[in-house]
């Protein structure tokens, strides 16, 4: 196992690989990425950048770089395309994941993966982040779920979520492809998703432990503390501990959540009744009916849905805020 550092890892020599997503952000990705490659320049950043043009394409555009020989990469784009990315680093075959470092200059609109590790939106310094080379070797989760009758593989990078959550996501998304998404939009899809939303029986495991028999109104499951647009919904949530944060929310009343809104936003979502938490290594959930499935912002088929998480596989450039934090905590 590879352990972390606290120094600077990237010499000024690397050239990176860029992808950049032109429809993250509605279009932000596209208008402002001629004002980014300046200040990547204007900072001496080598680089080479190319565009996506369709779903998925990050990842086969990450293959294809690593197998060109290239060992960085930075994303321009959102959490879906840092999903994509991060999915591309496990079809590989070249070099192991942690052999690459992965960079975000964020153009999306949730932006909660930048979140868990103190990247700042403000595009220089962003860059800066990656002029000063601190990094971090985080978690990821491999998650396996049903989708047309057959079994299916992908690679989370942040949070999944089940019920609710994915309720959520798939209005979002619908909401995004008419192009009229912004906070309030988001905030409308998750009030209308609850009051819409129902209940299913669910069966989960935790490292082979029934922990819960019961309705359960949703479900996030994450190495990372933040979801939806800055909601803390995993706050104890640690990014390199090995362990997969749940948290688990049975049905629930709208006005148990609607006089409490600020403590899904400050860390202290586990005061509010119907919702728990666990730790695990690797989990199973099933559900009846079948339940959808989101991972880092994307939908992603049904339920049975088995996940384990890989311990520091991914390395990754950080603030050096979240490198301080950890040397205080260490």
């Amino acid at each position: 196992m590879r352990e972390q550092s606290y120094t600077p890892t990237i010499g000024d020599d690397v050239k990176w690989f860029v992808v950049v997503n032109p429809t993250s952000g509605g279009g932000k990705g596209l208008t402002d990425y001629p004002a980014i490659s300046k200040l990547l320049r204007d900072n001496g950043i080598r680089h080479e950048a190319v565009f996506t043009e369709h779903k998925h394409h990050a990842t086969e555009l990450t293959v294809t770089a690593i197998t060109s020989g290239y060992r960085h990469i930075i994303v321009v784009g959102g959490d879906g395309t840092m999903h994509e990315v991060v999915n591309g680093l496990f079809i590989q075959k070249s070099v192991a994941p942690s052999e690459i470092t992965l960079a975000m200059i964020s153009t999306g609109t949730g932006n909660d993966w930048i979140r868990m590790f103190g990247i700042p939106t403000r595009y220089s310094e962003a860059i800066r982040a990656i002029k000063e080379g601190y990094t971090f070797l985080q978690d990821v989760a491999e998650i396996s779920y049903e989708e047309s009758k057959y079994r299916q593989k992908r690679f989370m990078a942040n949070v999944a979520g089940l019920g609710f959550d994915a309720e959520v996501i798939r209005r979002t998304l619908t909401s995004k492809a008419k192009g009229y998404l912004g906070r309030s939009g988001y905030l409308w899809c998750l009030i209308r998703s609850f009051f819409s939303h129902k209940a299913t029986g669910a069966k989960i495991w935790v490292d082979d432990k029934l922990v819960f028999n019961d309705l359960l109104f949703s479900i996030a499951i994450g190495v990372g503390k933040f979801n939806g647009g800055g909601i803390q919904q995993l706050p104890d949530s640690v990014a390199d501990d090995g362990l997969l944060d749940l948290t688990i929310i049975r049905p629930v009343h709208w006005w148990h959540v609607i006089f409490r809104m600020r403590r899904l936003f400050n860390g202290t979502i586990y005061t509010i009744g119907h919702i728990s938490h666990t730790q695990g290594k690797r989990i199973r959930i099933e559900s009846s009916p079948e339940t959808p499935l989101e991972i880092d912002g994307e939908l992603y088929g049904v339920t049975p849905v088995e996940i384990n998480v890989l311990h520091r596989e991914v390395r990754v450039v950080v603030n050096k805020s979240f490198i301080d934090e950890m040397k205080a905590e260490a």
